[in-house]
C-alpha cells in the first residue's frame, strides 16, 4: 500500500515538473518586451517600425502615449521603463538627476503646429497672422490638447493675436489625440496642434501650418532609462529611430529635420 502511494506521489511530481517545464517554454518563448513612453507626436513611427525592431531582436515594443508632463513626473516616480521619448529640455533635466542613461540623447526632429477641419469642409486662410486671427474668430469652436506643449503653445498665440478673451467661449480642450478625433466627429470646427497628430487621422484635413511668426516647433528626443531592463534592445530602438528609414519615416509625418539631419 506505501509502495502504492509513494509510486501515486512521484507520479504526481513527474507531472506538476512536466507542467512546469511546459509553462516555462511558454514564458520564453513569448517576445521579451522593450517598454517605451513617448509623446503623441511619433505614434505612426513608432507604429510602423514596431514590427521591424521586433523581427530583429526578438522583442515586442510596448509603447505606452502619454502628453509630456505626464510621462516626466511618471519618470521621476519611477515607472519602470526602458526608452523615453520626450521635448530635450525634459531629458536633459532627467538626465541630471541619472534616470536617463546620460549621452545616450538623440533628436528624432522637430514638429510645427497646424489648423486642421473635417474633411470636405470649406478651409479658411491662415497664412498669415491677420488672416489666422479672423479664422479663429470667426470659427464656432476651436480645440486643442489640453494639458500638452501645443496647447500651451495655442494659448500663448491666442494671446499674441490679442483675442484670448474672445476666444475663451469657443475653446474646447481635449487629452492628447482627442482634439483631432473631435474634429473628425464633427463635434468641434476647427483644432490647433501638432501636424504629426494631424496627419494620423484620414478623416480631418490640414488647413495649414501656423505663419512663421507664430510658429512654435516643438523637439522630440528619445533616451535609454537609466534602470532599463533591456539597454541593448534600447540602443537598437534609438539606431532604427535615426537610422534612413526612420528618418524617412518622421518626415513622412510632417516632422521637419533638426541639426541631425
Amino acid at each position: 500500500m506505501r509502495t502504492q502511494i509513494s509510486i501515486a506521489k512521484a507520479a504526481a511530481a513527474i507531472v506538476g515538473l512536466l507542467i512546469a517545464l511546459a509553462l516555462s517554454r511558454d514564458v520564453a518563448a513569448q517576445p521579451a518586451e522593450l517598454r517605451v513612453l513617448s509623446s503623441a507626436a511619433p505614434r505612426n513611427v513608432l507604429t510602423e517600425m514596431g514590427p521591424v525592431f521586433e523581427c530583429m531582436t526578438g522583442r515586442k515594443l510596448v509603447v505606452e502615449y502619454a502628453f509630456s508632463p505626464d510621462l516626466k513626473r511618471r519618470i521621476e516616480a519611477g515607472d519602470p521603463f526602458d526608452v523615453a521619448i520626450l521635448p530635450p529640455d525634459m531629458a536633459d533635466d532627467l538626465m541630471g538627476r541619472y534616470k536617463l542613461v546620460a549621452g545616450s540623447r538623440v533628436d528624432l526632429g522637430r514638429i510645427g503646429l497646424g489648423v486642421a477641419m473635417r474633411k470636405g469642409a470649406s478651409p479658411p486662410d491662415v497664412s498669415t497672422a491677420d488672416a489666422l486671427r479672423a479664422a479663429f474668430l470667426a470659427a464656432p469652436t476651436v480645440a486643442y490638447a489640453d494639458g500638452g506643449q501645443s496647447g500651451v503653445q495655442f494659448h500663448a498665440i491666442l494671446a499674441r493675436l490679442g483675442i484670448a478673451e474672445a476666444m475663451k467661449p469657443k475653446l474646447r480642450p481635449y487629452p492628447s489625440g482627442g482634439a483631432v478625433e473631435a474634429v473628425a466627429r464633427g463635434d468641434v470646427d476647427l483644432v490647433v496642434i501638432g501636424v504629426s497628430t494631424i496627419l494620423s487621422v484620414p478623416a480631418v484635413t490640414l488647413v495649414g501650418w501656423l505663419p512663421p511668426e507664430l510658429q512654435n516647433y516643438i523637439v522630440f528626443t528619445a533616451s535609454i532609462g537609466a534602470a532599463a531592463r533591456r539597454p541593448q534592445a534600447a540602443q537598437t530602438l534609438l539606431n532604427l529611430l535615426t537610422s534612413p528609414t526612420g528618418i524617412a519615416l518622421f518626415k513622412a509625418q510632417g516632422f521637419e529635420p533638426t541639426a541631425r539631419w
